[in-house]
């Protein structure tokens, strides 16, 4: 007499047969794995659970076993092997393996050293070490390859340098007006509530120009673009990293740096100057408007009292600051992205790097500016 639990609707679902009266047999028969068992795993359980110590397992029934199955009768066994067990030499060693891996003890976490705080500071100054080493490395590479196409003009990689620029230059405008006009009406809001207190109008244009020509424009449209270019640049090169199209391109003789890198690098250090005027227009016009509001100051006296408030040499400033922080953006970018393993988690853990190293970078360049020009454009 048996007892049988498991699904019927095909021959190779799961089966486990109970023989005889005292129930001392089991035999397993179908398929031991996870797709098989999914549906009536509940039942399998409750028929594997009447086992007894001295039961007799026949497993020669079993047309496929994985680690799933295996596990499944690994627990109902109790974590060892039977007295009675009748299998194949196939099915034993996927057994044996999920035995031996059930049996491994869980590593001890290790206790906290007095020099761990040291030690992981030596990681983050190799780590670093270990970035400007590879960044030198890049910008050098970038000058022979200008060398390149001095001697070379033809290979000169024109169709890659507009693209660039399009995309990032030309499709930053739309965002870059309006985060500039509205950072241009807040800035003029704020500041006409303090100067209507002092009964100090006029100079609202004084602090809107020195202000924005001069640093809020170009750290703004940077951080900006560096949030939106820049990691796009380094998730392009990540991608391409990933799918082996890198690699590609040094087996056909292809320099990756003249096609990919040097392109990215012109086209931002070119956008950034042109996009750093047209972000802080669109800031000065949103202050305009406010103070207009605010103020009732007209645009006319606005545009006039501008040119004499702002000396033209805030202006040079502003668009050196716009080189520069295009050329460091796409640099850091570009450096992130080549440093891409051939990993999605590795890819998005960069893209992030890309982006908090390059905002970093612009607002310490920002202050390098700030002390280098201290006594240059700013009127007495």
């Amino acid at each position: 007499m048996g007892v049988e639990a498991g699904l019927s609707t095909t021959d190779c679902s799961p089966v486990v047969s109970h023989v005889g009266q005292s129930l001392d047999q089991i035999a397993l028969e179908g398929d031991w794995t996870l797709r098989a068992l999914t549906p009536g795993l509940e039942r399998i359980r409750q028929a594997l659970s009447r086992s007894r110590a001295d039961t007799m397992w026949q497993l020669k029934g079993i047309r496929r076993l994985d680690s799933f199955g295996a596990t499944l009768l690994w627990r109902a066994w109790g974590r060892r092997w039977p007295e009675a067990l009748q299998v194949s030499a196939e099915h034993r060693q996927t057994i044996e393996f999920v035995a031996n891996a059930t049996a491994r003890p869980l590593a001890r976490p290790r206790r906290m050293h007095v020099l761990d705080p040291v030690a992981q500071l030596g990681v983050l100054l190799l780590g670093f070490v270990g970035h400007v080493r590879d960044m030198v490395a890049l910008l050098g590479q970038l000058v022979l390859d200008c060398f390149h196409v001095l001697r070379h003009p033809g290979d000169t990689p024109l169709r890659e340098i507009s693209a660039n620029l399009y995309k990032m230059g030309v499709r930053a405008m739309p965002v870059a007006a309006l985060v500039g006009f509205l950072i241009g009406v807040v800035l003029s809001y704020l500041s006409a509530l303090q100067l209507q207190a002092f009964g100090a109008d006029i100079f609202i244009v004084n602090i809107l120009g020195l202000g924005i020509i001069r640093e809020l424009g170009p750290v703004l449209i940077s951080i900006l673009v560096a949030g939106r270019s820049g990691s796009a640049m380094t998730a392009q090169l990540g991608v391409m990293r990933v799918t082996e199209e890198i690699d590609a391109l040094s087996a056909m003789g292809i320099s990756r740096t003249l096609r990919l890198v040097l392109p990215k690098v012109i086209a931002l250090s070119l956008a950034m100057p042109l996009l750093v005027m047209w972000t802080s227009s669109m800031a000065l016009f949103g202050g305009m408007v406010s103070a207009w509001v605010q103020l009732d100051l007209s645009f006319a006296f606005f545009l006039d009292a501008l040119s004499s408030a702002v000396p033209i040499a805030n202006l040079y400033i502003g668009f050196a600051k716009g080189v520069v922080f295009g050329f460091l953006i796409a640099l850091i970018a570009c450096h992130f992205g080549l440093r891409v393993q051939p990993n999605t988690e590795s890819l998005s853990a960069n893209t992030t790097a890309s982006v908090v190293a390059s905002i970093t970078v612009v607002i310490l360049a920002d202050a390098v500016f700030a002390i280098a020009t201290r006594s240059i454009g700013v009127p007495l």
